[in-house]
């Protein structure tokens, strides 16, 4: 299994949570966003920079991901990419994205766009906080515990 991190957005708090679990699975992980972000040093983080533009880094992660992978991201249309290539996804908040709810996600989220663009003003996401990495936290957790389990 190889560790995915859509960068550009990756909140401070999560550097190192994340950098925990690589360095005790000893996780092989790219960090792939427009520029270099670093979450730690270890020998088992590659970064890769792509070009400016949307959806850059989501096509390459897409590019690379095999079945089994796990990838971190905050943008529901790469998770509903990630799940239909076989991968699974999480969130920044500490959902795991799954063929049974994603759609639901993504509808939603297409949803919230639509209202946006025809003019009406919404609410944003609340800031992320200390609760956020803690539910982060504990759903990377467990996925790492269960993927590691099994072999």
């Amino acid at each position: 299994m190889t560790l995915y991190i859509d960068g550009d957005a990756l909140p401070n708090l999560l550097k190192p949570i994340l950098l925990r679990g690589i360095e005790k699975y000893g996780l092989p992980t790219r960090v792939v966003a427009n520029r270099k972000i670093s979450i730690g040093t270890s020998p088992h983080i590659e970064t890769v920079v792509v070009g400016r533009g949307a959806d850059k880094a989501d096509d390459r992660i897409v590019e690379m991901l095999r079945p089994g992978d796990l990838v971190i991201t905050a943008d529901i249309p790469l998770a509903d990419r990630v799940i239909s290539a076989g991968g699974s996804a999480i969130d920044h908040r500490g959902e795991r994205y799954t063929p049974d709810n994603i759609k639901q996600y993504l509808a939603m989220r297409n949803l919230m766009e639509a209202i946006r663009e025809s003019g009406e003003t919404t609410k944003g996401p609340k800031p992320f906080g200390p609760k956020d990495a803690h539910a982060f936290a504990n759903q990377f957790n467990r996925f790492l515990q269960g993927a590691f389990s099994r072999n």
